[in-house]
């Protein structure tokens, strides 16, 4: 199959899966996500599954990918921060169409791996750290939109105090150990309005740095 197959074949499985905005979808064929998937499942980069990477994590379905990004409606102007870097792919998608993008991973040497992409990909508007992301970060705030990659019992009150009125957060929310929904919180200015937009399976939002 020719790589102009693989990539109508990607997106059309997006579509299928419900992720209909247009701008979502031409981030998703801008980023290689082969890039971000190493080793033994290089090849199977472009299939609607969640792969292994270090860490004991994974990179997420694309479709689930596209889905959240969708649900974050990111403008061009916006100020991103997103939790739990992973492999670096949906802070590379949310790179596409917001302003700035922080992202912030327990694990340093994930850390490290996605910052060798995006220099490798040219993707100059991401800032990556190693830190703490339940706690956010504090001296970027107030975001336009926050996205976790990883499951929370509840919203963190951290990075609620972090978005900023009229601004998004997208997270699954739920025990590590059933299954998760995925919700939409956007701050008002008198207070939270939450939606619950379908159920999902997430690593769990641990506290603390990894130990590598």
């Amino acid at each position: 199959m020719t790589d102009a197959q693989t990539k109508m074949q990607f997106l059309y499985a997006l579509r299928s899966k419900g992720v209909t905005d247009a701008r979502v979808l031409t981030a998703m064929e801008k980023v290689d996500r082969a890039a971000f998937v190493k080793g033994l499942f290089s090849d199977r980069a472009y299939e609607d599954m969640p792969l292994p990477i270090n860490c004991g994590q994974t990179i997420s379905q694309p479709s689930v990918v596209g889905i959240m990004t969708q649900a974050l409606n990111v403008q061009p102007r916006d100020k991103v921060l997103e939790v739990g870097t992973g492999s670096g792919y949906q802070a590379a998608i949310l790179a596409q169409l917001a302003r700035r993008v922080y992202t912030v991973d327990r694990h340093k040497r994930l850390v490290a791996e996605a910052q060798a992409v995006f220099d490798a990909q040219d993707i100059t508007n991401i800032t990556a750290f190693a830190a703490d992301g339940s706690h956010g970060l504090p001296d970027q705030a107030p975001f336009d939109r926050i996205l976790l990659t990883a499951a929370a019992e509840d919203p963190p009150s951290p990075l609620l105090a972090q978005l900023r009125v009229g601004g998004i957060m997208v997270l699954p929310v739920g025990q590590s150990d059933t299954v998760q929904s995925l919700i939409r919180v956007t701050r008002t200015d008198t207070g939270f309005d939450y939606d619950e937009l379908r159920q999902v399976r997430f690593v769990p939002l641990l506290e603390g740095l990894g130990q590598d």
